[in-house]
């Protein structure tokens, strides 16, 4: 399943993407505001040369890694790309500048909940520092509060709660 966004409320509208082949045009009407709109499912009219991180993670491959964001209360889970430096997390608002936002309902995260910052050591590793926000309730790795001062390394597969969502930490190579 898929889900689109109202362009006029942003409601969420959820359709199943194996009806449609890349190229038609499916049209909505939007249940809470009435209004219609219409996308081209599969193509995008801005993005003709995708760039080699963008190829990579395409094809699977997530160059710096990726968080996948499991929604408890709805189990909607979404794969979210890393790129180097800070990679701000929150819930995905119209407007809302971070750079991995989280489609979601769940209104006890944050707009700009937490902070994963992916470097390089010395010998070429990939490193995520995990930080708080700072947030309203609190970001936990692996069931354990961080402070707002707090950096944290953390490793792929760790698992980092905000609100009622659960994020794990993920370096690309394993599916």
């Amino acid at each position: 399943m898929k889900k689109v966004r109202c362009p006029q409320c942003g409601e969420p509208l959820t359709f199943d993407e194996t009806r449609f082949v890349a190229g038609q045009k499916v049209m909505f009407v939007c249940e809470k505001c009435g209004k219609k709109f219409g996308i081209r499912f599969g193509l995008s009219k801005l993005k003709d040369n995708p760039t080699d991180a963008e190829e990579e993670t395409r094809a699977g491959n997530a160059p710096y890694g990726m968080i996948v964001a499991i929604e408890n209360k709805y189990s909607f889970r979404q794969e979210i790309p890393l790129q180097t430096g800070d990679n701000s997390i929150g819930r995905m608002m119209r407007g809302n500048k971070v750079r991995c936002p989280i489609d979601t309902g769940d209104l006890t995260m944050d707009l700009n909940h937490c902070v994963i910052t992916v470097s390089r050591t010395k010998k070429g590793a990939l490193q995520y520092v995990l930080r708080d926000g700072p947030s309203n309730n609190g970001t936990f790795l692996n069931g354990e509060r961080i402070d707002p001062q707090e950096r944290r390394i953390i490793e792929p597969g760790a698992m980092i709660n905000i609100g009622a969502t659960t994020i794990i930490l993920s370096d690309g190579s394993e599916d």
